[in-house]
């Protein structure tokens, strides 16, 4: 593998590369957790429209963004290798650029969490540290094929609901929130397990013991999905039990789909993966619209 990319000095060629850097494709999952978490609160959103784009922005572009810049950095090698044409191996962001974006943007997200509220500022601590320990070693948690989609699916799901209910409310939020919120995030373990079928020939070059490395495709796609299934329906009975009875009845419907995908994903989960992300993927992140709409009607906070 050519390292010229970390001996060049020269300034970035193409600003466009950047972009390509923090992937905005990632931004959508924290950024939808975040609204879920204020639609969740039961607070008027009207007024507090300012602060609620700001935390979006916060969640998606920022914090998340530069957590693909602080992992494209430190899996430069391993991209070498699953993706070579990504920016920082094929040398358009040259030199320490890459490293110089993901401290940079370490910085404003902290900046940012701070202005928009006590609880924000305490997440993004979090959501900041979890971005490097899962990146960066000696401790890089993605080796792991359990911690590392855990912590992933904590900063995408759980850690933006709770912190949008808390910007809304500017306490610690509801516990029926926070619930909501830790299964939520629990189940996104299993859709981090199936974003890693992708990079599978390059984590078994590099040490990254992968779920998918570590049991096999097959075994690795029924874990994740039983860890999809059973938090939401769990979901259900707690919305079920709250009184939310349509809620419950709406996120039911979208379990039994994802049912279905999931007998299509299992067939074979390295050729259905990607389908099983537009389409399985989706009807999840829909039931957690559904949830959210359900904790505002009975008044969550």
């Amino acid at each position: 593998m050519s390292v010229n990319y970390i001996k060049q000095n020269r300034s970035i060629s193409n600003p466009l590369a950047v972009l390509e850097l923090i992937k905005p494709i990632t931004w959508f999952p924290p950024m939808w957790a975040y609204t879920c978490g204020v639609i969740s609160s039961g607070i008027d959103i009207t007024p507090n429209l300012g602060l609620i784009i700001l935390g979006i922005a916060l969640a998606g572009p920022i914090v998340c963004g530069m957590s693909q810049a602080a992992n494209d950095w430190c899996d430069r090698h391993v991209d070498a290798i699953n993706q070579p044409d990504r920016p920082i191996p094929s040398g358009r962001i040259p030199g320490l650029w890459g490293l110089w974006i993901a401290i940079s943007m370490s910085a404003l997200a902290l900046v940012i969490g701070w202005q928009i509220g006590v609880w924000a500022f305490y997440a993004t601590i979090i959501g900041v540290t979890a971005a490097w320990a899962y990146s960066c070693e000696p401790i890089r948690l993605k080796k792991s094929g359990w911690w590392g989609p855990g912590i992933v699916a904590l900063c995408y799901e759980g850690l933006p609901w709770f912190t949008g209910a808390a910007v809304m409310t500017q306490t610690f939020p509801n516990l029926n929130i926070v619930l909501i919120a830790a299964l939520y995030a629990i189940g996104a373990h299993g859709i981090m397990t199936l974003n890693d079928f992708k990079a599978l020939k390059g984590d078994r070059q590099t040490g990254i013991n992968s779920l998918p490395v570590k049991f096999g495709p097959h075994k690795a796609a029924k874990i994740a999905c039983w860890v999809m299934i059973a938090p939401q329906v769990l979901v259900v009975m707690l919305m079920a039990n709250w009184g939310a009875f349509a809620n419950a009845l709406v996120i039911s419907c979208l379990l039994i789909g994802q049912f279905v995908a999931m007998r299509k994903l299992l067939k074979d989960p390295l050729k259905f993966a990607p389908w099983y992300n537009a389409t399985g993927v989706l009807m999840f992140v829909l039931g957690m619209m559904v949830c959210a709409f359900g904790l505002r009607n009975l008044g969550a906070f």
